[in-house]
């Protein structure tokens, strides 16, 4: 599946129906009284196109290259262990790494062509700069936007100032440092509760390196 832009003259046409309608019980009553076999289907709490649950399947046919084992290294440079793929792996993680080592250590980076899962200190989880690529703008006026930025669904928007780039790219700076920024998650950008745009985290920088 590609990425395409959503210019902001195709969103104004758009009509959402069910926005009407009113908070979730109420979709689902009004289609149980439409006889819509749906009415009663439970909530979705995962990827709807993933069997069981495990997106590592999907993963796997998709991408089989991340299946392959290799080793869990230590920024340092330490080989610590060996995993079974990389898409088993998520920045950030802690449990189940399967390694034996006197301090907590978390997925820091994930190296897909030398089939690595690198491994350090929390505090090297912290992101304050990362660059976005296919940028897709719905809004916002300017060189550089002050607004609040989503790198995950569950999280509050931050602070952050935007600053555009050549074609669709764009910089991001947090006014304060958020752990677990990995590429190819989505950043959302919004003022209040407006979405102004949105794009793919291609690389990020250390907290650590920013504040030097």
């Amino acid at each position: 599946m590609t990425s395409r832009p959503r210019p902001s003259s195709r969103c104004a046409k758009s009509v959402v129906v069910i926005a009407a309608i009113g908070p979730a019980a109420a979709v689902r009553a009004a289609a149980a009284e439409l006889g819509l076999a749906v009415a009663d289907k439970p909530d979705s709490q995962d990827i709807c196109f993933v069997p069981e649950g495990r997106y590592t399947t999907v993963i796997d046919r998709l991408r089989p290259q991340g299946a392959i084992p290799g080793e869990i290294v230590h920024v340092d440079g330490r080989v610590l262990g060996r995993h079974e793929g990389v898409t088993r792996y998520t920045v950030g993680q802690r449990r189940g790494l399967n390694i034996a080592v006197g301090d907590p250590l978390y997925v820091v980076r994930l190296d897909a062509d030398a089939r690595r899962v690198v491994v350090g200190p929390r505090e090297m989880l912290s992101t304050r700069s990362f660059a976005l690529r296919e940028v897709n703008w719905l809004g916002g006026d300017g060189a550089e936007i002050d607004c609040t930025v989503k790198v995950r669904s569950l999280r509050p928007p931050v602070p952050a100032r935007i600053a555009r780039g050549p074609g669709r790219t764009a910089t991001v700076e947090l006014l304060s440092p958020e752990e677990a920024v990995a590429p190819g998650q989505a950043c959302v950008f919004y003022d209040g509760s407006r979405v102004l745009g949105g794009g793919w985290i291609a690389r990020t920088q250390d907290a650590r390196a920013t504040a030097a």
